[in-house]
């Protein structure tokens, strides 16, 4: 009999791979945008940055289970990044001001959270959110931060 819990023994996640056509690319964007720290770097194959007690990797897609790139209309990921309430529209003035094209600008949502949503050079959505206290948030977002006593 075995005693090992194989699945069940998850305990947290580790690390989330993104696949890429141009790695330098999108190095280049996650290391200026974001300001991650490279925890490894292997030069035209895959880059390693710490998030937090995560790991953001980008592999240059080449592997024959890889599949397709995906279509500039299409997005194969969403990743969320988790900041302060008032860091979300500080992110969303640095992305206007760097000229990046915003798919949805600050707004509070009915789910308590305050969202940005962006797209890396891939097209793989990015969010950025806060936690609001649900007293922040209307039926029907409003997409201004409203504080409430």
């Amino acid at each position: 009999m075995n005693n090992h819990e194989g699945f069940k023994a998850i305990r947290s996640l580790d690390y989330v791979i993104l696949l890429c056509d141009d790695l330098a690319k999108m190095k280049a964007f996650y290391q200026r945008l974001f300001e991650f720290q490279v925890e490894e770097d292997f030069p035209e194959w895959m880059v390693f940055f710490r998030v937090g007690t995560l790991f953001l990797g980008l592999r240059t897609r080449g592997r024959a289970y890889d599949g397709p790139s995906v279509s500039p209309l299409s997005a194969s990921i969403q990743i969320s990044f988790r900041v302060p309430p008032a860091d979300v529209d500080l992110a969303y003035e640095r992305l206007v001001q760097d000229g990046f094209d915003v798919i949805e600008p600050p707004t509070n949502q009915d789910w308590t959270h305050r969202t940005l949503f962006f797209r890396d050079p891939e097209h793989n959505i990015v969010e950025i959110f806060a936690d609001i206290h649900p007293r922040e948030t209307l039926a029907e977002p409003s997409g201004v931060h409203q504080v409430v006593d």
